[in-house]
């Protein structure tokens, strides 16, 4: 039998991928980065010494915030940092949400929002996205939710609300708002919400290294918001909740904007044109401001439907994304990979979906 509250048996995991011992396997599956991380950060990783493993971690993270303070303007009492942003998402509801206040997010979004409410026991509402996956911010403000929660650009659709729409929504908004931006390198820092927080004492904006930065292995994300917010996430995050070695890496990545520049406009380039390719297959492809596409096979006689294509590339060395949920069962998500990658995989696309 099992132990556990009644709320966490009715739990349905978030789904994750097993790590891929086959490293020919071509992973276009978790909008990891197809390219290695700074050079400061491999040299650093290579000459790391013993301590680091014996000794316990800053557990305020100094150099870090500091860096991160540097980076944005800001001063450090503004930041938080989580094991992944993964950890502040579940953060966030343990800390402002409860079954007297609810969480209103778009649909669809980043899943494991829904899991965290969950596992906390927390309310969380879901708002549907327009036909287009648009987000209809009208209606979330509407639903006069404790928190509106917003994935921008969102994920995994790829859509972006611009920073004059977030003002809005958080300018209006009755309560807390969080905006993650895991995927805001991809779009341009013109975007972000962070400068926001300055102004608006109710606007949380989480990040991450694991994408343009090329850091999923660190799991290191943060959060930005006031001073008093910060110091409620602080309360209920774990202690030492990140490694040393985790936060030396992360320090010389930020501080090697030149190198994560490169990444996004490599893979901005190489996006654009794999979506053009796409849509002369006959694919229907969802503009993205990100580092992966959401899109819909062209339905032929004979042609592989979604599913059918992540079977037929996993079997060819391939993997993709697919979301076994409303709205989604059409479609396929497909990380940006390197344009040597992307070929391989139009290369069979072209033979699953042949020009009429």
């Amino acid at each position: 039998m099992s132990y556990a509250l009644p709320h966490v048996e009715r739990i349905t995991p978030y789904p994750v991928t097993e790590a891929a011992l086959d490293r020919s396997i071509v992973k276009l599956d978790q909008n990891e980065s197809p390219y290695p991380p700074s050079e400061r950060v491999i040299q650093l990783l290579a000459n790391m010494g013993e301590h680091v493993m014996r000794q316990y971690p800053d557990a305020a993270a100094s150099q870090l915030r500091e860096t991160i303070a540097a980076h944005y303007g800001l001063s450090r009492e503004r930041i938080v940092i989580g094991n992944g942003s993964s950890e502040l998402i579940t953060a966030l509801f343990r800390t402002f949400i409860d079954q007297q206040r609810t969480a209103v997010m778009p649909y669809p979004t980043f899943a494991l929002y829904q899991v965290a409410a969950e596992a906390a026991n927390a309310a969380i509402h879901f708002v549907p996205t327009h036909d287009d996956f648009t987000v209809d911010t009208e209606a979330l403000l509407n639903t006069d939710a404790s928190v509106i929660a917003l994935v921008n650009p969102n994920a995994p659709t790829g859509r972006l609300l611009s920073r004059d729409e977030i003002e809005t929504i958080v300018r209006r908004a009755p309560g807390l708002v969080c905006i993650d931006e895991a995927y805001m390198d991809f779009a341009g820092e013109e975007h972000s919400a962070i400068p926001l927080t300055l102004e608006y004492d109710n606007l949380v904006v989480l990040r991450t290294f694991s994408k343009a930065y090329a850091l999923s292995g660190a799991r290191i994300g943060y959060a930005i918001s006031s001073p008093a917010i910060i110091r409620a996430f602080e309360k209920t995050k774990t202690t030492y909740n990140v490694s040393s070695i985790s936060l030396a890496l992360t320090v010389q990545a930020m501080q090697d904007q030149s190198h994560m520049l490169g990444i996004v406009t490599a893979i901005r380039t190489v996006r654009d044109r794999f979506i053009t390719s796409l849509r002369k297959i006959g694919f229907q492809v969802i503009p993205s401001q990100t580092n992966f596409i959401l899109c819909t096979p062209p339905a032929r006689q004979g042609c592989p439907d979604a599913p059918q294509l992540v079977h037929l590339l996993a079997d060819n060395g391939i993997a993709i994304r697919y979301f076994n949920v409303p709205r989604l069962q059409d479609k396929v998500r497909i990380s940006i990979g390197t344009e040597e990658q992307m070929s391989i995989l139009l290369n069979l696309l072209h033979t699953f979906y042949p020009n009429i």
